[in-house]
């Protein structure tokens, strides 16, 4: 079997995809939180290079260890906004003989609804840790493409968990997506959305296939909102299907949502597990 992996560079977390055969066989994630103080700063902080550099490094031992021929790696808003995200390439080649590949927003756009629609028409909402991308294809073609620098990271470091400051600091980015037209098959991907979608359905333990087409009214994403902005980070942590580290973004990639969803007249959001991963590997002939 023909085995490779694709290592996705988040501004919250850095993530594995292993692919044999054409199959994913699992994904992997350790969150670095390497966009941490982007909000006020250029430059990334050297601890979260570190951070970063070491998680990279593990998963390409990693999938090196399990037989994969090939070791493709790509990184998003955090590398590419920061003026010293060379710094966090050249700190991987040091170390590993893998060339991480910075993408533009337009690209993470691309690639995110490839991974979740295909060939399909529709749309897809990524919320990430540095930047929110949305994307619509109608007929085959992209009609509409936009990547803002707002995400979960920026989102924490600009206004803790104050959900009167996240919804006004949503409700500008809102205005930024001039244009958007309205979507039938809206799709919403990334960490915060398949953890809320996680929670929605009360799951005990995180399972791909369930999440992968829960549908998430405009009504329940506020609510969600409401509730975990009412909640302490430790318990948020403490809650089912939790990924370590992402507590305490999560109210407020919930309130962003919850607030695009209103200020774009978005009626429901469909959760998928299917991401920019499955679609850079697409984009690349790999799958």
């Amino acid at each position: 079997m023909k085995k490779f992996a694709v290592i996705d560079v988040g501004s919250n977390s850095v993530r594995l995809m292993f692919v044999a055969d054409g199959k994913v066989l699992y994904k992997a994630l350790n969150t670095t939180r390497l966009g941490e103080g982007l909000a006020s700063s250029s430059l990334l902080k050297k601890e979260a290079i570190e951070r970063s550099v070491s998680a990279v490094v593990s998963f390409y031992d990693k999938a090196k260890a399990g037989g994969a021929e090939e070791v493709y790696a790509f990184a998003t808003a955090a590398v590419r906004s920061a003026t010293n995200g060379q710094a966090f390439v050249d700190g991987v080649r040091a170390v590993r003989p893998l060339q991480i590949e910075v993408i533009s927003g337009e690209e993470e756009a691309e690639i995110g609804i490839l991974g979740a629609l295909g060939n399909g028409d529709g749309g897809v909402v990524d919320v990430g840790g540095a930047s929110t991308e949305i994307v619509i294809k109608e007929k085959g073609e992209i009609i509409f493409k936009k990547s803002i620098n707002i995400g979960v990271v920026r989102l924490k470091d600009k206004c803790g968990r104050d959900k009167d400051a996240l919804t006004q600091a949503a409700r500008e980015a809102a205005k930024e997506y001039v244009g958007f037209p309205s979507a039938d098959n809206l799709y919403a991907i990334g960490g915060t959305a398949t953890t809320l979608a996680a929670l929605a359905l009360e799951l005990q333990a995180y399972d791909s296939q369930k999440i992968t087409g829960a549908v998430l009214t405009k009504e329940k994403m506020q609510q969600m909102a409401d509730k975990l902005s009412q909640m302490s980070v430790e318990e948020i942590a403490a809650l089912p299907c939790m990924p370590k580290g992402r507590a305490d973004v999560l109210s407020g990639g919930a309130v962003l949502l919850a607030t695009l969803m209103q200020e774009l007249g978005v009626q429901t959001l469909t959760a998928s597990d299917r991401d920019n991963l499955e679609g850079y590997a697409i984009k690349r002939g790999l799958l």
